[in-house]
């Protein structure tokens, strides 16, 4: 069994920074950051692969990064020049089997942390 814990989250006026933490519990073999807006559907940021390399959503590209600590089992997601269209309650993802490649999807992932509310104002 797999927890994730998220933390990080906040208020902060457009431009500025964030970043999230979370903390997995257990042995994972892809991880990802997922983030909801009210009333649109859950979609994937950023995903991190066992061999290091990670990809993003193209409205996030150059302006946040995927990271992991091992040592900590930690998975981090920094947040630079935030706009309020980056709102939204943000999710850890992860799963223990399978290839990393192309999980965008929610399925894909068995293990959700509970989230943590990012919010932007202009």
């Amino acid at each position: 069994q797999v927890q994730l814990q998220e933390s990080g989250g906040g208020s902060v006026q457009s431009g500025g920074s964030l970043k999230l933490s979370c903390a997995a519990s257990g042995d994972t073999r892809c991880m990802a950051w997922f983030r909801q807006a009210p009333g649109k559907e859950r979609e994937v940021v950023a995903d991190m692969r066992m061999d290091g390399s990670s990809t993003y959503t193209d409205s996030v590209k150059g302006r946040f990064t995927i990271s992991q600590d091992n040592a900590k089992n930690t998975l981090y997601l920094q947040m630079n020049r935030l706009t309020p269209e980056d709102s939204a309650m943000y999710y850890c993802a992860a799963a223990r089997d399978g290839s990393c490649a192309g999980r965008t999807q929610t399925s894909s992932y068995a293990y959700w942390g509970q989230g943590t509310q990012v919010t932007v104002s202009s």
